[in-house]
């Protein structure tokens, strides 16, 4: 008789996979842009997200949350974040990866495209340290207006060691960049920011009087804040450290107590008589950081898309070694439509992903049709992938049942941070209302339809969706109104065009016929029962 007692039919540890190099989908997505197969680096952050030792630090980081300190103990202010040391090894390991600025002052090929492959893998081990990462990333761009400020900051910020102590950035290993835009009153209406800059008499100094309701990872070095001067909505660069040492004015009022992101810490802050030097022209405020708002919505297409590639990673994991009525889950028929649907999901993401980062490259190069494809399809990806995100994981964390409900699987942790993406740097009306401004300018849609038309003729279910595309854009009386299926559709309609091009004829077949062919329940697992679910499973892992 069997031991009751016996641990069995239970999935062993996920470890020992590299998570590069066993990712079909995400070779097949960097493979028209750039020849990254071999790439050492993306190796190197592959081999080590799938290890044990990687996986160990992302529940430590989150289950103990960043402590605030605002003063010390006799009474000084000193405004200071205390963080677990997962926090700081999972810190460490992506500043030297250079996953933060180093692709600004790379002279390798195709630099934001690895860099963005690189964010992918890497956030599939966790996700909240990836704020102050991905907004160093985004910072570059914006410091850009201003020489002076660009060359103070940048090197430090591209530079690949990592390095939290509170000094000033030239006397420093490395430095990292925040965000400082939203205000109790006006959430993604910055224009009706308060904050006032007042010129202190030094050339390009202000003092800042105000708050930011939102101001993520508080403890970096360095912030773009938004502030009205005497001409307007203004950028200012505010540093922590002064030039002398001193500490500016900086004074965070409490952390916030979120859903998700937990490791991450997201501040309330206040300035008085702070300290900002002026990037870009008074009233520019808005010009000025929308490329760092541009950069940072990248980030989170992509980190949507780690979010729901680890998701698939688990639910195959859990069921190619989870039995249940004498067969494998993996080998049930219902099963394995759920996964070959979470899988085409999976993959689309992906693709639309590093499509976006090699427009990035190309753009940066003096590409205007790659400039002109990013306006629009920024928006697009990161209203469509983000938003399907909090659903996919959920099917996903479905797939180990009771054992992905406990938070020992990371699943949980995983489904927390599902909704973040959609919310930050523009919630999914900002992005649907962003496509319709794009639209406005014929180059957006012109290189909409070059793209999609790139596969023009290879699926007539694919031609049939830009044409009804194309009818919608004929009737906009009530475009607004209708921007979020607008916005969908064409998002869909991108990601198919690109699985038919780069994927495999069986994913791309089955994605058009669930996504586009009115064929598809909306729920995963409602895939045609003609679908050929050994060839899309066996490529997703």
């Amino acid at each position: 008789m069997a031991d009751p007692f016996a641990v069995t039919n239970q999935a062993p540890p996920l470890q020992g996979v590299n998570f590069f190099t066993r990712d079909q989908a995400l070779g097949d997505a960097l493979r028209p842009f750039a020849a990254l197969d071999d790439d050492a680096g993306l190796t190197a952050i592959g081999d080590l997200a799938g290890t044990q030792e990687a996986l160990s630090h992302a529940l430590p980081a989150n289950q103990n949350p960043p402590v605030l300190r605002t003063h010390d103990r006799y009474g000084n202010r000193i405004d200071e974040v205390e963080f677990h040391p997962s926090w700081h090894w999972l810190m460490e390991k992506a500043v030297g990866f250079g996953l933060q600025a180093a692709p600004w002052t790379s002279d390798r090929p195709s630099p934001h495209l690895t860099r963005a492959a690189g964010f992918y893998l890497w956030s599939q081990v966790e996700s909240g340290h990836g704020c102050p990462i991905s907004m160093t990333y985004a910072a570059v761009p914006a410091l850009r207006a201003s020489e002076e400020l660009a060359a103070e900051w940048i090197p430090s910020l591209a530079a690949t060691s990592y390095d939290a102590r509170r000094l000033r950035a030239g006397d420093k290993a490395g430095a990292l960049a925040g965000m400082g835009m939203t205000e109790k009153q006006g959430g993604s209406d910055v224009r009706a920011n308060l904050t006032t800059a007042t010129p202190s008499g030094s050339d390009g100094e202000y003092l800042l009087n105000g708050h930011k309701w939102f101001c993520s990872a508080p403890q970096v070095d360095v912030f773009l804040v938004l502030a009205q001067a005497p001409d307007g909505l203004t950028c200012f660069v505010v540093p922590r450290v002064l030039a002398d040492g001193n500490r500016n004015a900086f004074a965070l009022q409490r952390l916030k107590e979120k859903l998700g992101n937990r490791s991450n810490a997201s501040s309330e802050v206040e300035f008085h008589g702070t300290i900002g030097y002026r990037l870009g022209d008074e009233g520019a405020g808005v010009r000025t950081i929308i490329d760092m708002v541009a950069a940072t919505r990248l980030d989170c297409v992509l980190g949507s898309a780690a979010l729901q590639r680890r998701a698939l990673v688990e639910a195959l994991w859990h069921t190619r070694h989870r039995s249940a009525f004498g067969e494998l889950l993996a080998d049930k028929p219902a099963m394995q439509n759920v996964l070959a649907d979470l899988a085409l999901e999976s993959e689309a993401a992906t693709a639309l992903g590093m499509r976006l980062a090699a427009a990035v490259d190309a753009s940066i190069g003096g590409d205007e049709q790659a400039a002109a494809f990013r306006r629009i399809a920024l928006p697009l990806a990161k209203f469509w992938v983000c938003k399907r995100t909090p659903f996919m994981v959920a099917e996903a964390l479905e797939c180990l049942g009771g054992n992905g409900f406990v938070e020992e699987s990371g699943l949980p942790l995983l489904f927390r941070e599902s909704p973040l993406n959609s919310i930050w740097e523009g919630s999914g009306n900002v992005n649907a209302l962003d496509v319709l401004r794009a639209l406005r300018r014929p180059e957006s849609l012109e290189a909409w339809l070059l793209e999609v038309g790139a596969a023009r003729g290879a699926d007539d279910r694919l031609d049939a969706a830009v044409n009804d595309v194309l009818e919608t854009l004929a009737d906009v009386s009530e475009a607004e109104a209708g921007a979020r299926r607008l916005a969908a559709r064409m998002a869909v309609c991108l990601q198919a065009s690109l699985l038919v091009r780069h994927s495999t004829p069986e994913v791309a077949d089955a994605f058009v016929a669930s996504r586009l062919a009115g064929d598809w329940a909306g729920v995963f697992g409602t895939l045609p029962r003609t679908t050929p679910f050994t060839p899309i499973l066996a490529r997703a892992l």
